[in-house]
């Protein structure tokens, strides 16, 4: 009992208890078609989060804000009628987990298990409703080996131009399918960490250290697996349309695939060599006065003079220590080394000379630009760094300087093009190149192909052998390939990734080895999605049928049937993908609303949105994108006002919060601190102040009796509300209704605290207004709601189940409807008193009730009234 006064509510013991309810009863299971309890009559709603990495540190106030969005809409979902998607798991594979092996000679899977743990028994205790029974591990040889599966799909797949989709690598009918294969062998310059012995992302090199040890990165060639996302780069620009996501997230999308329309130009060089660049300024031909090579460019080997050939090696070796973020960073100085070569300029014959620099990459274009400093800043720099020559070719509309003019403008100083806008120019000098041989039109991307190999040993192995110096495939049947056990994790210190040191299980047969690199972490969190549907499934990926109910396909045809019964498809392969009849116009997505952090914004959507689309080619998909709707929340800082990490020592742990405060009160604060998508700090006075509102909500209907016994308060009482009492209701739930379907769930509480203000000092409470206002609470305070929901069931039984079963209560607009109005009575234009009016009362009634009013007779007492003026519905003000 004492334990309980201490508390101004029993949350610790209320929380537990319907926490272990519900998993008992599975509450919150969603049933696939053709399941028990499956009801063909409810529409479907799928809510995601982006699942997360299971680390050692387990969860800060920072991860669950996204979580708990979702779960307040997810609950309310389901009391909409909707059958709710809403799982989770762990994308598991990872650096950090293989770290601790090296050190501490502890396998990975027991260090993820154990993260694994602590990570699900924080979010428990948090009161999320997911669907456990769906819960997937990308460790987990069950899980994987679909993952592996899904690279065989590539590997086995080619894009086709023609037909614009991927199809079986078997209808490519040229020599060496290999070079067009979706899954590729090539010898790429990677960012190498001997450290951690592993190639790293360019998002995982800062200032030339790897992110996780602060370890050197150097650049170095090695022979790594590629995905060809670039082929996709048309689709995935395009079909951004369709999808209901925030305009700075596709803006993010579409800079990251970098589409632009230029001309390839080739330069003649010694050598009977050719340089070919990209540009999409063809009209400056006549201004470019020097050429950069990419230090990595093969050509330079070639060109370079004897004089020059130390400085170009010593220049290489310091541009291998660079990341390519380092190298493009436009604000660093611009460096660089002349190779002592030159190339011939195709417009006018001229002699420029060719240098190397980093700010040019081998990957971006073709490795080689052609500088024309005059309209291009970073050309610019160089030039007047290193003294080269400057030539102005556009004239500029509104006469100002041409240098370092960027825009479009008339071409001057360039014979073939004279005089011409920029936009004729550009067509004129192509197609005159184009005749010539000497160039072409084209579009590039910025997007490249996508690195797919790291030498690690957590990770899922390929299932790919090598036989006489080439690659196959393994048979499906051969997957899941497991990683062998190893007594060692260190790095080989030579490139060659661990598994390289498990000898027998690198020995395939007597003439084949298996692949001894592992795919990176994107891998697992590509697909995670569509396991979610089916993942207990053993002989698919998932079964044609959750795939097609959960992700819409089903939905969709059930929306198109025609009063004849009829349904109109367009073919699979569609990469617009609308499905016709009538006006009914089908959403490209499956998930239908997908909430995570902007830290994803390209790469994670970018890989999932390829292999769906390889997969949708190939017809184990019903739907051409994986996410329709996406929110963004915003960071959650510390009390400092800075992102919370170890090293500030501001991190706040959900736990404490919960110990001190209740899994409601840290719910309702995460949402009551603002928008969800603004950044905002973490402030326990504010976890403070909505603990404070839980335990008004829960003295609204209970009260201690004597021997410090909750009950429930004889307050409530089955009765009619009143007039008043109805009106705050159905606003309330308008309201809040209205705010969880526009994610503004900070006014959602704000109108719920209105609604308990109203009541708290009434002297009967009636019982269907509590009923319908723990229905409104359910999915922000789950235990008290559910708790408070079984107190009134215990007295008044005619309500069955619990709070989270029931139905979403809807409002009557007519009750809504404003009929008084509160006016101001003056005396002599001084506020004096106010009242409320009916809105229709006339000019005499607010006359004589202003007059009436005890207030304003003690003050007109003994004086002469000169003037009563009226303004309806606003004013009275008695003159005197």
């Amino acid at each position: 009992m004492s334990s309980e006064r201490r508390k101004p509510y029993p949350f610790d013991q209320i929380e537990p208890k319907w926490q272990a309810i519900w998993d008992e009863r599975c509450a919150f299971h969603a049933p696939n078609p053709g399941e028990t309890n499956f009801d063909p009559a409810k529409p479907k709603f799928y809510i995601l989060d982006m699942f997360p990495y299971p680390s050692g540190a387990g969860l800060h106030v920072g991860h669950p804000e996204g979580y708990t969005a979702t779960d307040i809409i997810a609950r309310y979902k389901r009391m909409r009628g909707f059958n709710v998607l809403h799982p989770m798991g762990w994308d598991a594979f990872g650096l950090p987990a293989e770290q601790y092996a090296i050190k501490s000679g502890q396998h990975p899977a027991i260090t993820t298990r154990e993260n694994v743990s602590k990570f699900k028994a924080q979010l428990k205790r948090i009161g999320f409703s997911y669907d456990w029974q769906r819960e997937i591990n990308t460790t987990d040889p069950a899980y994987y080996k679909w993952t592996q599966w899904i690279f065989l799909q590539l590997y086995n797949s080619w894009f086709n131009p023609k037909t614009n989709k991927a199809e079986p690598i078997s209808t490519y009918s040229s020599d060496n399918p290999d070079s067009v294969r979706l899954a590729y062998v090539a010898d790429v310059a990677v960012n190498w960490c001997p450290e951690l012995g592993t190639v790293l992302a360019n998002e995982e090199v800062v200032d030339g250290k790897s992110e996780i040890g602060s370890f050197p990165v150097v650049r170095r060639p090695m022979r790594q697996w590629m995905l060809r996302i670039t082929a996709y780069a048309e689709r995935l620009l395009n079909e951004l349309e369709g999808l209901d996501w925030p305009e700075g997230i596709k803006l993010l999308q579409r800079n990251w695939i970098g589409r632009s329309e230029g001309a390839e130009v080739d330069f003649e060089i010694d050598h009977q060599q050719k340089i070919r660049v990209f540009t999409t300024r063809p009209d400056t031909l006549y201004g470019a006065t020097y050429m950069v090579l990419a230090p990595e460019h093969s050509l330079v080997d070639v060109i370079v003079s004897e004089e020059q050939w130390p400085l170009v090696r010593e220049y290489r070796e310091r541009t291998a220590r660079k990341s390519e973020l380092e190298r493009t960073d436009l604000a660093k100085e611009k460096t660089g080394v002349f190779t002592g070569a030159f190339a011939i300029n195709p417009v006018n014959q001229e002699r420029i000379p060719i240098w190397i620099a980093d700010y040019v990459l081998l990957g971006y274009g073709t490795g080689a630009i052609m500088a024309v400093p005059a309209h291009d800043e970073r050309d610019l720099e160089f030039a007047r760094k290193f003294d080269l020559p400057i030539r102005e070719v556009v004239q500029t509309p509104g006469g100002e300087d041409p240098i370092g003019f960027i825009g479009d403008g008339i071409a001057i100083n360039s014979p073939i093009i004279e005089g011409l806008p920029s936009a004729e120019a550009k067509k004129k000098i192509t197609s005159w190149l184009d005749e010539r041989g000497l160039g072409r039109s084209t579009i590039t991307y910025k997007l490249r192909d996508w690195l797919f190999s790291r030498q690690r040993y957590w990770g899922e192995p390929f299932p790919v052998v090598w036989e006489d110096g080439k690659h196959r495939a393994l048979d499906e049947t051969e997957l899941p390939v497991v990683p062998p056990p190893l007594d060692d994790y260190k790095p080989t210190g030579t490139g060659e990734p661990p598994l390289a040191k498990a000898k027998d299980w690198v020995r395939y047969s007597d003439k084949a080895t298996r692949e001894t690199n592992t795919m990176p972490q994107w891998a697992g969190s590509c697909w995670y999605y569509l396991r979610f549907c089916d993942p207990r499934n053993d002989e698919r990926f998932v079964s044609e049928k959750a795939e097609k109910y959960w992700m819409g396909g089903a939905n969709d045809e059930a929306r198109m049937m025609n009063d004849e019964g009829m349904t109109k498809h367009e073919p699979p392969g569609n990469s617009s993908f609308v499905i016709r009849h009538s006006s009914f116009k089908s959403t490209p997505g499956g998930v239908d609303l997908y909430v995570g952090g902007t830290e994803h914004a390209v790469l994670h959507l970018l890989y999932a949105r390829f292999w769906h689309k390889v997969l949708f080619d190939l017809g184990y998909l019903s739907k051409p994108e994986p996410f329709q709707r996406l929110v963004n929340q915003g960071i959650i800082l510390g009390e400092d006002n800075q992102k919370m990490s170890k090293s500030r020592g501001n991190i706040v742990n959900p736990d404490d919060v919960i110990d001190q405060y209740g899994a409601d009160a840290f719910r309702c604060y995460e949402m009551f601190m603002g928008p969800l998508e603004q950044t905002k700090p973490w402030n326990m006075r504010g976890v403070e102040g909505v603990s404070r509102f839980l335990a008004r909500v829960w003295r609204l209907l209970m009260s201690e009796n004597q021997a410090g016994d909750w009950e429930l308060s004889a307050a409530v009482q089955d009765i009619d509300p009143s007039q008043g009492q109805q009106k705050i209701t159905h606003a309330t739930i308008k309201k809040v209704t209205g705010d969880i379907e526009a994610l503004s769930f900070n006014t959602a509480i704000s109108q719920m605290m209105i609604f308990v203000n109203a009541f708290t000092n009434a002297e009967i409470i009636p019982l269907s207004a509590l009923r319908t206002f723990l229905v409104l609470l359910n999915p922000f305070a789950p235990h008290l709601a559910s708790e408070l929901w079984e107190k009134l069931g215990a007295k008044f039984s005619d309500a069955r189940g619990d709070a989270t079963e029931q139905s979403w209560p809807s409002y009557d607009e007519r009750l809504l409807i404003e009929d008084e109005v509160e006016i101001v009575v003056q005396v002599n234009g001084k506020v004096r008193d106010r009242m409320r009016v009916s809105i229709h009362a006339t000019e005499a009634e607010l006359k004589a009730v202003a007059l009436a009013s005890p207030r304003i007779k003690t003050l007109i007492v003994g004086k002469t009234v000169r003037n009563v003026i009226v303004i309806p519905q606003k004013l009275v003000n008695v003159v005197v």
